[in-house]
Order: C-alpha cells, then sequence, then structure tokens
C-alpha cells in the first residue's frame, strides 16, 4: 500500500496539461449560433441559416472585454448541437455560406483568431459531436464528416490551445444515436495541434460535473483511470480488487485514497469549472450577468482550487457584447489586479521545516516582518513534479502558540485561501498530511 500511495505521489501531467494548468487557467467561452437569434438554449437543427446575421460583429471588442477580466484565452462555439457551421466550411450548406452576413463570405471562426492573435490572446473552440441537422448523423459515415469539420478547423486558423468536446448524444433522423469516434478525432488534435488541450468528458480536461461554477472540496488532478480513459495509466493498480464502475464527474469525492485503492491505475487529468456569466449559455436579453462577488468567489474556488476556470459571454444577436456583460468582466478583472497585485511575501524569509522529521508532514513559516492587514494567502505544489498534499491548516502566532484560521484539503497548481484581513506578522502552513515529500512552487500573501 506504502509503493501505490508514493507511485500516486508521482502522477505527473503532460507538457499540455502542465501548460493550461500554470499559463492559462483563466479563459473565455463564447456561445454563439441561431440560438443567438431564436432564444432557444438546444436548437433543433431546421433553422433557416438566413436569421444569422450579427451586422455589428466586433471580435475585437470581445477580445478587448475578455482580456480586462484577465483571461488569456476564447473558445468559440464553431458549431452547437443545431449544426450551424460559424465558418466557411466545405462540409455543409448549413453554415455561413448561407448567412445574409458579408453576402454568405463571412467567417466568424476566421474573425475570432485573427482578433485573439491581435490582442494576444490564445485561440480554441468547441465542435459539438451531436449534430441535429447533419442527415448522416446516426451513421458511419457522420464520423467521417464530422473529421472532416474538425480538420478544417484544425488545419485553417493558426495555433489552437483548447479544443472543446461534450459528450452531448441525440437520436439522428434515423432514430439512432452516434457512436462518437473519440479516438479518431484525438488522433487529428494530435497530428494538427500537438500543443492543444482537449476538454472531454473523459479526460484529459475533464469536466467539475457541473456548469454552476462549483468545485469540489477535495480537487485531485490524479484520478482513477476508470474515470479518464483517455490519460495515460502511469502506476500499477490498487492493492485491493474491486470496481470503480459507479464513479462519474458529478462525485464529490473521486482522488481520495478510499477510491483510488480500488483503481486500476492512476492518470493526471485536472477539472475544468465551466459556467455562465449569465443564467444561460447563449444570449437573452431580460437575463442579467452574475454578481461580482459571485463571480470572485467562483475565480476563487476555480484557479484557486486546482481547477482551470472558462467563464462564457454571449453576444447579442448584432454581434456585439452586452454593456452589462463588459461592466461586469471589467469589475471582474479589477478585483482580481488589486486583490493579487502587492505580494507581502516577496522577499520576505519563508521556512519549509519537516514535523518531527516526517517526510509527509512540514511546516512552512512565512515571516513578514511587520504587521500586516491580510486578505489572501496563495501557495502551490510544484505541480509538474505531481500532486501531493492531502490535508493543511494555515495558523497565526496567538498567545505564544499557534491559532487555526483555516483547514484544507488539497492544494496542487494553485490554493487561495480567504483570510478575511486579519492582522499578522507572521503565518504559518501546517502540511498534515502529504503522499510524499511536498514540493512546493510559489507562495504569496495578498
Amino acid at each position: 500500500m506504502t509503493d501505490f500511495i508514493k507511485q500516486a505521489a508521482h502522477v505527473k501531467p503532460s507538457a499540455n496539461q502542465l501548460r493550461l494548468l500554470t499559463e492559462t487557467p483563466f479563459y473565455a467561452f463564447i456561445h454563439f449560433s441561431p440560438n443567438t437569434f431564436t432564444g432557444l438554449e438546444w436548437g433543433t437543427g431546421d433553422e433557416d441559416p438566413s436569421i444569422f446575421n450579427p451586422v455589428n460583429l466586433d471580435c475585437d471588442g470581445w477580445c478587448r472585454a475578455i482580456k480586462s477580466a484577465g483571461m488569456k484565452g476564447a473558445v468559440i462555439t464553431a458549431k452547437h448541437h443545431d449544426g450551424f457551421c460559424l465558418w466557411q466550411t466545405k462540409t455543409t450548406d448549413h453554415s455561413m455560406k448561407s448567412s445574409p452576413y458579408k453576402d454568405g463570405k463571412g467567417d466568424i471562426v476566421g474573425e475570432l483568431s485573427d482578433a485573439c492573435r491581435r490582442h494576444g490572446l490564445k485561440f480554441g473552440f468547441y465542435l459539438s459531436p451531436w449534430d441535429r441537422n447533419s442527415k448522416l448523423y446516426g451513421t458511419d459515415e457522420y464520423n467521417d464528416f464530422y473529421k472532416a469539420q474538425l480538420t478544417e478547423l484544425l488545419t485553417n486558423y493558426g495555433e489552437i490551445f483548447h479544443v472543446w468536446f461534450d459528450g452531448a448524444c441525440g437520436e439522428g433522423a434515423n432514430g439512432k444515436k452516434q457512436i462518437y469516434d473519440f479516438d479518431g478525432y484525438f488522433e487529428l488534435i494530435h497530428k494538427y495541434q500537438p500543443n492543444a488541450t482537449v476538454f472531454n468528458d473523459k479526460g484529459p480536461i475533464r469536466w467539475c460535473g457541473n456548469e454552476s461554477g462549483s468545485s469540489r472540496y477535495a480537487e485531485w488532478s490524479v484520478v482513477p483511470s476508470e474515470l479518464c480513459p483517455n490519460c495515460e495509466i502511469q502506476t500499477s493498480p490498487g492493492p485491493f480488487s474491486g470496481e470503480l464502475s459507479f464513479m462519474y464527474n458529478t462525485d464529490g469525492n473521486i482522488g481520495s485514497l478510499s477510491n483510488i485503492m480500488y483503481s486500476k491505475g492512476l492518470v493526471f487529468a485536472p477539472s475544468e469549472v465551466d459556467m455562465s456569466i449569465r443564467p444561460g449559455w447563449f444570449y437573452h436579453e431580460d437575463e442579467e450577468p452574475h454578481s461580482l462577488d459571485r463571480l470572485f468567489d467562483t475565480y476563487l474556488r476555480s484557479v484557486g482550487g486546482n481547477t482551470t476556470f472558462i467563464l462564457n459571454i454571449p453576444p447579442k444577436p448584432d454581434g456585439t457584447f452586452d454593456e452589462r456583460d463588459v461592466k461586469r468582466l471589467k469589475e471582474l478583472g479589477d478585483k482580481i489586479r488589486e486583490s493579487f497585485s502587492v505580494n507581502l511575501a516577496e522577499g520576505k524569509k519563508i521556512t519549509v521545516t519537516p514535523y518531527c522529521n516526517s517526510d509527509t508532514q512540514c511546516t512552512v513559516d512565512i515571516e513578514l516582518e511587520k504587521e500586516e492587514k491580510i486578505r489572501f494567502l496563495e501557495f502551490c505544489e510544484d505541480i509538474a513534479e505531481g500532486q501531493r498534499i492531502e490535508s493543511f491548516t494555515v495558523q497565526m502566532p496567538k498567545n505564544g502558540g499557534w491559532e487555526n484560521l483555516f483547514e484544507g484539503t488539497t492544494v496542487g497548481a494553485k490554493r487561495i485561501v480567504e483570510l478575511g484581513g486579519i492582522s499578522a506578522d507572521r503565518l504559518r502552513i501546517f502540511v498534515t498530511a502529504s503522499r510524499d515529500k511536498p514540493i512546493f512552487g510559489k507562495i504569496a500573501v495578498y
């Protein structure tokens, strides 16, 4: 059992996963399709393409708003379930070719990818496997059709940082559900965009289990291979025989020792938190953006809780962002920048000490030299070497001893602890359990 736990501590991210977690943990989703004009969330596939006419399309304005929030990239719905393609595809006329926008010569995917380059943002796309327009859906030929669309997007729009799939799968016109060739889809991505990360229900970037911005109390990137078969197994099987077929991404406790001991091997598959700035994923005029407090709290619990965060902003029918959303994005970015701009621990003494000569317990003492008002503690593991910490306590000096301020579980790529404006000249992180010797990255106090 001890050997398996140590193996679990050394399950490591791929270069692509590491890049997303550490360089691009916060990025935008843009849901735009005929749904924007019909008021639906799931289109039917028989919408008239002539309704799609964003007369004031402003991809540069999108990018400015996205950057103002501190996001590093944008992912657009190149095709949603209705099957309408936002680019000049050769595969179907249910696309920009049949839209009045730019007399049928418009390419929303191309305009956004170009704008992202101009504004220093990374670019990605979502291509719905479910297609309610294609007559091929539900047949073997549909996979070839879909791969042709995927190839166009992978080869015509420069560097792609993120490809987004979901598992939505309805019946085709023939009454049959489609068997998706995800192995073939992945092969194309690896061939044409080897540096892209892929969001998929089964990894290598996996779903957090909800669309409300919630994250787990303990978020592990090291999970059983049964949950994420798209990832490389990096350990031997767990020491106990059992079955984990019951497990799914909606479960709240997927990376704990009580589960991984029964796995057939462990993989590295970080979670992505997804939510929309409004209740709906597509634009509805009567909706208001979520409060600044809710969005900031989601940021703390996602980016600050060992996940990435994809936040959707739906354009209006005219192709611009609603000014209410633009304002809220700027407020969010300002709050993030204000909260994490001055590191009070910069240049200060930080000492890591094994606790009672243990390899798996330690204290981290942060000397601030003078009393400071502290709102946040931010720290991380060197996630390139794996995720190890199972539990920790944050403490401050009091009456010659230590007072517990916060008790937490996992750390991973980043952990942000809210401390509410306490006053202290010293903080301590007490790692109470770890799968191997903790290896820390950045430690900051704000």
